[in-house]
């Protein structure tokens, strides 16, 4: 029961037209329209701020690789060494 309520759930949300789930932040968007024509344009703007918005997704991910690597590596090991 449960997992038809998520499937139909999430069938619903695909359903949903892009314009919808695409709102942003009101930050980035005031940013496009502010600075469209001083800098190429909505698209060069917009390169920018998606290259920032990588790159800050990043950094958590590294520092939890850089603080658990010893137990990930430990991890693959035993799973590469594992026999079944």
């Amino acid at each position: 029961m449960k997992f038809r309520f998520i499937f139909a759930l999430f069938f619903f949300v695909m359903l949903l037209p892009p314009e919808v789930l695409a709102q942003g932040c009101a930050m980035c968007k005031a940013t496009v329209e502010s600075q469209d024509k001083a800098f190429g344009g909505p698209q060069a703007i917009g390169q920018g701020l998606n290259s920032g918005i990588l790159y800050l997704m990043a950094v958590p991910y590294l520092l939890l690789f850089l603080l658990f690597r010893k137990k990930i590596v430990g991890f693959f090991k035993e799973f590469a060494g594992a026999q079944g």
